[in-house]
Order: C-alpha cells, then sequence, then structure tokens
C-alpha cells in the first residue's frame, strides 16, 4: 500500500479522487469504484500498489499493436480493477470481481522482463491508470533499464496525471468505445469527452493505436464507423484502428458481430485512414500491412505469427515511403 496521489480532502473523513473523470466521493475505509483507492484515517491510498492479477509473456500484436516492433514478445500484467463498468466487459472476470493477487515489486518486475528477455512491458487485461502511483515508478525503473512502456487503457485518467504520465510512455492502445456519448453513459458508465481529450493529446507526444470493439446494434452501424474514422483521420491519418469482433460477456447477450459488419467497417474506415486492421476473426482482410502509396506488402500477418517483409528503416523497400512503424 502507498500514498495515492491526485485527491484532496472534503468536509470531515472524505476524500474526493482526481485521478480519473468519475472524481469518486470516497467515505472514510471505502474504496472509489475502481477498488484500489482506499480512504485511511482522511489520507487516500492505493492498495492495489503492486498486487498483480495476471502475468504472461505475449506476442505484442495481441495487444494489439502492430506498428510498434512487430514480431517481439512482450511482458503483460494487470491490475484488479477497472474504472469503468462496460456491460459487454471481455475480462470482466478480473476488472469487475475481486479475486486473488501476487505483489511484485516495481524492481522485481523489471527483472523478471530482463529474465524473459522481453524488449518492453504492457500494463493491460484490465484498466492501467488505475494502477497510476505504481506506473510511474515501474516506468522510471523501466527506463533506465532500456526497457520500453505500453499501456492498453480505455483512456478514462484527468488531464493533469495524463500529461505527468505520457513522456515515460513509448506506446499505447486506446480503447474508443464509440463516437457517442449516450453509449459511454449508458453502456460504460463513462463520458466520451474525457476519452477523446486523452487520444488528442496522447497522439501528439507518443505512439499511439486504437481499437474499436464493435458491437451489433449499439455502435455497428456505418454512421457510427464512418463518424470515429473521420475523427481519428482529422488527428492523424496515419494512426492505426484495429476493429474487434464482440462476443457475449458479462452482462450482455447480444449475438455475436457478424464477420461482414467488420469487413464493411474496414472498408469505410479505409476511405479515410492510411492503417485499418480486423482482430478476433478469421479473414486475410484487415491482417496485412502495406504501404498505402505503392501498395507494397510491408508485414505479413498469420494470426499472432509475424513477418516483415517490406520495410527497412522505418521506409517501404519499394518506393522508398516513409512508414510510421517502429521496428
Amino acid at each position: 500500500m502507498k500514498q495515492a496521489q491526485f485527491w484532496h480532502k472534503e468536509e470531515g473523513q472524505n476524500i474526493k479522487c482526481d485521478l480519473c473523470p468519475r472524481h469518486c466521493l470516497i467515505k472514510e475505509g471505502k474504496h472509489g469504484l475502481c477498488r484500489v483507492r482506499l480512504n485511511k484515517e482522511g489520507i487516500l491510498y492505493t492498495d492495489g500498489y503492486g498486487e498483480v492479477v495476471s502475468l504472461a509473456v505475449d506476442p505484442i500484436e495481441k495487444k494489439p499493436l502492430y506498428h510498434f516492433y512487430p514480431g517481439s514478445k512482450i511482458l503483460s500484467l494487470g491490475v484488479n480493477g477497472c474504472n469503468l463498468m462496460c456491460k459487454f466487459c471481455q475480462n470482466w472476470q478480473i476488472s469487475q470481481n475481486e479475486v486473488g493477487t501476487r505483489y511484485i515489486s516495481p524492481r522485481e518486475l523489471i527483472d523478471i522482463a530482463k529474465n524473459y528477455n522481453s524488449p518492453s512491458i504492457a500494463y493491460t487485461y484490465t484498466e492501467p491508470t488505475i494502477w497510476y502511483e505504481y506506473l510511474i515508478d515501474c516506468f522510471e525503473i523501466a527506463r533506465e533499464e532500456g526497457i520500453k512502456n505500453v499501456i492498453v487503457t480505455n483512456g478514462y485518467l484527468n488531464k493533469e496525471p495524463l500529461v505527468r504520465l505520457v513522456p515515460l510512455v513509448d506506446a499505447m492502445n486506446i480503447d474508443l468505445k464509440a463516437m457517442n456519448t449516450d453509449f459511454y453513459r449508458d453502456i460504460c458508465g463513462g463520458s466520451l469527452e474525457p476519452v477523446l481529450e486523452f487520444i488528442r493529446y496522447s497522439a501528439e507526444s507518443t505512439h499511439v493505436e486504437l481499437t474499436n470493439l464493435i458491437i451489433p446494434t449499439l455502435n455497428d452501424s456505418e454512421k457510427s464507423i464512418d463518424e470515429l474514422a473521420s475523427w481519428v483521420a482529422s488527428l492523424n491519418p496515419d494512426i492505426p484502428v484495429h476493429f474487434s469482433a464482440y462476443f457475449p460477456q458479462y452482462k450482455m447477450n447480444l449475438p455475436p458481430t457478424p464477420l461482414q459488419t467488420l469487413q464493411r467497417a474496414f472498408e469505410i474506415a479505409s476511405k479515410y485512414l492510411k492503417y485499418v486492421y480486423l482482430g478476433n476473426v478469421k479473414t486475410d482482410m484487415g491482417s496485412n500491412t502495406y504501404c498505402p502509396k505503392c501498395s507494397n506488402l510491408l508485414i505479413k500477418r498469420d494470426g499472432y505469427q509475424t513477418e516483415i517483409t517490406g520495410i527497412t528503416m522505418r521506409m517501404c523497400d519499394k518506393c522508398k515511403t516513409e512508414i510510421p512503424i517502429i521496428c
């Protein structure tokens, strides 16, 4: 347990947490909604500090990150909790329920990464930003050891902590759930604008890729896809966007996303964006990376098997166009 950052006292022993846009009012002896920030005698602590719910070595494409050290392995870990309440949560067993954890200190985590020869560490599976103090401590040691820092996040974080965090992050995959305020409020228990601000700021400062989980009848219309893709393109058409298939989970029983819906999303988004990918489905569409100028095959993917075929020193081997891929 460690004293938390970004909070202030309210009346009596109550505390207002200022880490995320939820701004939980936490009574003495209680946690915020994320379940890892505790009011103890009028001081906010992060009692989830270093408490790891899952630890594994994954292909970096599983995050998904397709333009950041493609083909590499990445040590991945997660915290037990989340600051959203998505009814379709695909990892609800560890994000929405309290389960057993194992303490791993920042120094031990970096040593584990070195033992596995992992060039980077991903804070993922649930919502890493609620682990804020642990992230900062781990990131600083990782930087000293030459290990890259990656977060897979819902982007639900206030501006002040974000500004401090971003300079220590080498890559992000941010989950943009929909371009719809009602969706965020009714389905996720949050709000859209803070996520958009998170993406705007992060995309100017570090490597960013986005994921959109397409859910039938909720965010799968052509208008929804068009709006999302055009907004991302207004920031930077080089930002990779991954469309993923939804499957019934947690509190949602809608049928799985049809393959045709994902393929149509690919077609629509490709009108605006240079790099669009499809995940969680068996299809040749949206797996490989091609040069946006000459269509040369740059990276070939078969599941999580990755082969770099046509890019050298961040340039297309055929037409020498600069490609925003960190290899």
